[in-house]
């Protein structure tokens, strides 16, 4: 049958102007598709036709059923797919993305209803955001570059469904601080307990991924810590976090000692001073300790010579104490994660929680992470006696003296 043009269009309008808009789409599509096939076939003599495959894409918030063209040699792609393929791509990212801002399946599914008119089951959403949390898994296992100025380590517990049971499970996250200034998530990593061991176990697989040195490592005063770190990194220093030891001791006192307690141990931990070494800290909080040491006991767990790891910080220069003498990154990144995850209640695997949290992890690092701190950046004695000179990978933090 032949129809002049003018024919067609009427055709084409009667069609549209009585509902039929998705499949006039429909149709349309498949005859392009249909028709660079046989272009295809012209180029190619050897090609023959080998059927329809089917495949669903979405328009006007109605899901279109396609006929795609194949060849018996499997080498034709019609370039239409490409289009509707990048578009199902951005669905999916923008599926994970609010996934990982903290809303639930549930709500995605609910979102997707207003904007697309296209509602999505739970076991969709979850299927549909798979090749997404495989994405960050692949980077969480990513190659790690050489040498870290900084590493920050600490744990996060999170309810976690397991065998039928729901407990609490830490999560270790390490934060380091490249040699340019900028810092980047290095692990993201599950274990239902907390220890020494387990840390040293991940400091081992850091230095399968290729972490050959690091300058100076940040973590809470968990027991055995510094010989874990010691086993992997023997030429890395260790600063203990003054934070959570500034909380500690303020719990042993009354409240109406406790303004008096903090002045004090803010003139123990000086950050602006050059006469301090960190021997001189340490007897300052000895002495410290035996003025209250009769009245509050247990304060005298606090004169182990262990606690001198919390003034590591006075052998580096005053531009980077504030941000080496605690551990305070992790502690913003972990309140990031527990945003993600408080609207969920118990997570369904171990698996999830490294998604959400890996997703976090990746948007930190290409937004406030990417951005280089000025104070790393521009000490570049510091970074000179930091970075391992070839041949001498001893050559890190832990040789540079008090400055004076």
């Amino acid at each position: 049958m032949n129809f002049t043009q003018e024919q067609i269009s009427e055709i084409l309008f009667d069609l549209a102007n009585k509902g039929g808009t998705n499949l006039l789409l429909n149709l349309t599509l498949n005859a392009f598709m249909k028709a660079e096939r046989s272009l295809h076939q012209q180029e190619n003599p050897d090609e023959y036709g080998n059927g329809y495959r089917y495949c669903k894409a979405m328009a006007h918030s109605k899901e279109l059923v396609l006929k795609v063209p194949r060849t018996r040699s499997g080498m034709f792609y019609p370039s239409l797919l490409a289009v509707i393929r990048d578009e199902d791509e951005e669905r999916r990212k923008l599926i994970f993305s609010l996934y990982s801002k903290g809303l639930t399946t549930e709500q995605v599914s609910s979102v997707f209803e207003d904007v697309y008119g296209k509602d999505y089951s739970k076991q969709q959403i979850s299927y549909l955001m798979k090749e997404s949390k495989s994405n960050v898994h692949k980077w969480l296992k990513r190659r790690l570059e050489s040498h870290y100025l900084v590493v920050y380590f600490d744990a996060v517990f999170v309810h976690t469904r397991r065998d039928e049971s729901v407990s609490k499970e830490g999560y270790y996250s390490f934060i380091g601080v490249k040699e340019d200034g900028t810092r980047e998530v290095l692990a993201v990593v599950n274990h239902p307990t907390e220890g020494a061991l387990l840390w040293e176990q991940e400091l081992q697989e850091l230095k399968k991924r290729g972490v050959e040195s690091v300058g100076l490592f940040v973590s809470d005063a968990l027991s055995g810590v510094e010989n874990a770190v010691k086993r992997v990194y023997p030429n890395s220093k260790h600063q203990l976090c003054v934070v959570h030891l500034k909380r500690n001791i303020r719990s042993i006192f009354p409240c109406k000692l406790k303004e008096k307690i903090s002045a004090e141990l803010n003139e123990i931990f000086q950050m602006e001073t050059k006469i301090l070494k960190p021997i001189d800290g340490f007897n300052k909080l000895c002495t410290f300790v035996d003025n209250y040491a009769t009245k509050y006991p247990s304060i005298k767990k606090y004169r182990d010579m262990r606690n001198i790891g919390y003034f590591t910080y006075l052998e580096y220069p005053e531009e980077i104490r504030r941000m080496i003498y605690s551990n305070n990154w992790n502690e913003r990144l972990n309140r990031d994660y527990k945003r993600v995850l408080k609207m969920r209640g118990a997570m369904p695997s171990a698996e999830s929680v490294i998604a959400l949290m890996g997703a976090v992890a990746m948007e930190r690092e290409n937004t406030t992470y990417s951005y280089p701190i000025a104070a790393f950046r521009n000490v570049e004695e510091l970074k000179r006696k930091i970075i391992p000179h070839s041949g001498h990978c001893s050559a890190t933090l832990h040789n540079i003296p008090n400055e004076e």
